[in-house]
């Protein structure tokens, strides 16, 4: 694949980032990007067996204004690792991937 074509691809890769397309930073992005995923697949998974917030609170062991708030999608209060802990209690296992860029596995390989 011609180099042009990938910084193409890792160009609409980082674009697909709604908060790059907010004017965030990118690592104001890439942070509010995993933030983010995190707490869509916590609420799919709770949604997914019927938690109430009543359960939640126990599960959680947060106070039932809290998770509200995570229900209702205001992600701003939450800091990563408070998601990463909710994700922990909920038997999630979560994990963070990280990928190197394109640019630097090539230079790798041709070492």
């Amino acid at each position: 694949m011609p180099q042009q074509e990938r910084r193409r691809k890792v160009r609409k890769r980082r674009e697909e980032n709604v908060f790059d397309q907010l004017g965030f930073s990118r690592k104001e992005a890439t942070a509010l990007g995993i933030k983010s995923a995190l707490h869509r697949k916590i609420i799919r998974y709770a949604k997914n067996r019927n938690y109430s917030q009543a359960q939640l609170v126990k599960i959680l062991r947060e106070p039932q204004p809290r998770v509200s708030d995570l229900l209702r999608g205001k992600i701003a209060k939450f800091s990563l690792e408070a998601l990463v802990n909710y994700a922990e209690a909920l038997d999630m296992r979560p994990e963070i991937k990280i990928h190197e860029p394109v640019m630097a596995m090539a230079r790798a390989l041709s070492a």
